[in-house]
């Protein structure tokens, strides 16, 4: 590691921020508010890159992301509220002050211990969150969230003693789901309109809540999984369109069955690359 090389580099990119700041008529217009939906599209796609195992794009991606930490911290140092050496010291005493098993003298046990002390200590800071479950973003997607939700309140001991018990409660979930579902068809097609199409929904989000637990309890982050599939749902799918085009067919006038023939060929495909 070349640490004088990581600095100089950093320091070089602060340069070009101030210049750019002060000199280009774009980057002078930025607020705060005008950067956060720039910001939350490249953290995205530096998740993209991260799901692709691109580490030419992680590394590209991830100055963008530098790039946006540093132009907050530049407008918060023009306003005088704060600046990128507050940023800096302010997540090292964090680090620090949350890791006492690496910088003072706490015992643990594993990673349980290292996640549980991490929330107590959380919870005792000045400036720390009211609630366990404040500190969970609003604006986070909802499946995402779902699982932090999760997570944090099993760091307190909220959570099941043996992790098949979470079973039980996805088969009560799908139950009460399917029990709303069948009430719903016999009321007719404006069912989402009544109490009972929002019964309906409501038992469905249970449904999913309870699938997010049994992903968690079982090592499974729920949003990767899902982006799995829906990632092999697009080529199964494109397969099935481009095959259909070069056959001088349209989907639209495609039986389901004509349609599974070509979903089928590309799963064999995917397995076997023929």
């Amino acid at each position: 590691m070349d640490r004088e090389k990581e600095v100089r580099a950093f320091v070089r990119l602060l340069d070009i921020m101030d210049e750019l700041r002060e000199k280009c008529p774009w980057d002078k217009e930025q607020t705060m508010e005008s950067l956060r939906s720039l910001t939350i599209e490249e953290t995205y796609e530096l998740s993209d890159s991260i799901m692709d195992g691109d580490d030419f794009n992680i590394s590209k991606e991830l100055g963008d992301i530098m790039l946006h930490i540093v132009f907050y911290a530049k407008i918060g140092s023009e306003k005088g509220t704060f600046d990128i050496a507050d940023v800096m010291e302010r997540i090292s005493d964090k680090l620090v002050y949350r890791h006492p098993h690496v910088f003072a003298t706490t015992q643990v046990n594993g990673t349980k211990d290292v996640i549980e002390n991490w929330e107590s200590l959380k919870s005792t800071e000045k400036h720390g969150n009211k609630s366990l479950l404040s500190g969970v973003p609003k604006s986070l997607p909802s499946l995402v969230k779902a699982y932090r939700i999760q997570d944090k309140a099993r760091a307190v001991g909220f959570d099941w003693d043996i992790k098949e018990q979470v079973w039980d409660k996805v088969k009560e979930e799908l139950d009460e789901f399917e029990h709303e579902m069948r009430t719903g068809d016999m009321q007719g097609e404006k069912v989402k309109e009544t109490i009972a199409g929002k019964r309906a929904e409501e038992e469905f989000g249970d449904l999913l809540f309870s699938l997010v637990n049994a992903a968690r309890l079982y090592k499974i982050n729920p949003d990767t999984a899902l982006e799995l599939t829906n990632r092999k749902f697009i080529k199964r799918f494109n397969y099935l369109e481009e095959n259909t085009i070069k056959q001088g067919l349209s989907l639209k006038d495609m039986s389901l069955e004509q349609m599974d023939k070509y979903w089928e060929e590309a799963k064999t495909f995917e397995k076997t690359g023929e």
